[in-house]
């Protein structure tokens, strides 16, 4: 079985609906932003501070590289992950891609006032723009779930109704051939 990727802006829930499918399925689950801080021995933030943006980047593209070649993981990817062409590629080839999608006023009324994310600092015009540009490329992933007014559970539910209509119709082909 394939491992299954959330993708999405911040603030969407990916790591929250990954820890819960995760169990649901009885699978691993692991968040990339975690699991650079794990080999970096940083936060995500203290990486952006002190190296900036293209270490971060370099770094996510070598735990992407790693995790996506394991099986029946739910991984949690950070914001950015899937704008990079090679992490996209690599996290596709074994995995089915789940966008997660809010609004942008539901993921400010989430991350609200305790917010560590460092590209979402600065005025909500230019969080705006980031969320809009980056809405083209989660459009690619193979499945959208809106997120903004569901609860956790109600997400976790839809995915996996989503898994076993796509498991059926894998089924199905195999027994026509």
């Amino acid at each position: 079985m394939r491992n299954i990727v959330l993708i999405g802006f911040m603030g969407t829930g990916k790591s929250t609906v990954g820890k819960r499918l995760a169990q649901s399925l009885a699978w691993d689950f692991v968040d990339t932003d975690y699991e650079i801080g794990a080999v970096t021995d940083l936060s995500v933030s203290e990486i952006f501070r002190r190296y900036g943006e293209t270490r971060f980047r370099s770094e996510e593209s070598i735990v992407v590289d790693r995790i996506s070649r394991q099986e029946r993981l739910v991984i949690a990817t950070g914001g950015g992950t899937a704008l990079n062409p090679a992490n996209w590629s690599a996290l596709a080839e074994n995995g089915v891609i789940i966008a997660l999608h809010a609004t942008l006023d539901a993921i400010l009324a989430r991350i609200g006032h305790k917010n560590d994310r460092p590209l979402l600092k600065g005025p909500k015009e230019a969080i705006e723009k980031l969320w809009i540009e980056r809405q083209k490329c989660y459009a690619q992933a193979d499945y959208i779930v809106d997120t903004s007014q569901k609860t956790v559970d109600e997400v976790v539910r839809e995915i996996l109704a989503l898994l076993e209509r796509m498991a059926k119709n894998e089924f199905s082909d195999v027994a026509k051939d």
